[in-house]
């Protein structure tokens, strides 16, 4: 006997809360959370970069790679909303334009800005495919292709 518990006493159940189901990310919405969110560290590399090239002083690549990177951050949270988006773009906008300051930054704006169209129009379009698929699959019909 162990237990400070008689053994007639059943022990008593957790309480499970219930709680609602989670919200369905789209594919366009986590892909551009991904992108603006690596984007957002190779921001940072490049403030720092930047930095040690004597580019920009210490002020410049505190304040500025810190508004491009909370630009970015706060793109990734609210990729769902057309607010997201328009950040998003913005965050492009700035990335390149950092390569006037060091012309290496003009490749690293192009990729990402690359892989953010990449991001939008594929994971648009297989949003679109997956909400058809159900919609047959709802009305019974045959989606085999």
């Amino acid at each position: 006997m162990s237990s400070s518990r008689p053994e007639s006493d059943p022990q008593p159940q957790a309480k499970r809360v219930a709680r609602s189901p989670r919200r369905v990310r789209g594919i366009r919405e986590s892909l551009a959370a991904i992108v603006l969110g690596f984007e957002a560290i190779v921001v940072g590399l490049g403030a720092l970069t930047m930095l040690g090239l004597k580019a920009i002083d210490l002020t410049q690549a505190i304040v500025g790679g810190g508004i491009v990177i909370a630009v970015l951050i706060a793109g990734a949270l609210l990729a769902r909303f057309t607010v997201g988006l328009v950040l998003g773009w913005l965050a492009q906008a700035a990335v390149v334009a950092t390569g006037f300051i060091v012309g290496a930054m003009f490749v690293v704006g192009i990729v990402f800005t690359a892989m953010w169209v990449f991001a939008l129009v594929q994971g648009a379009r297989i949003d679109q495919t997956k909400k058809s698929n159900n919609q047959a699959q709802a009305n019974g019909e045959d989606i085999a292709q």
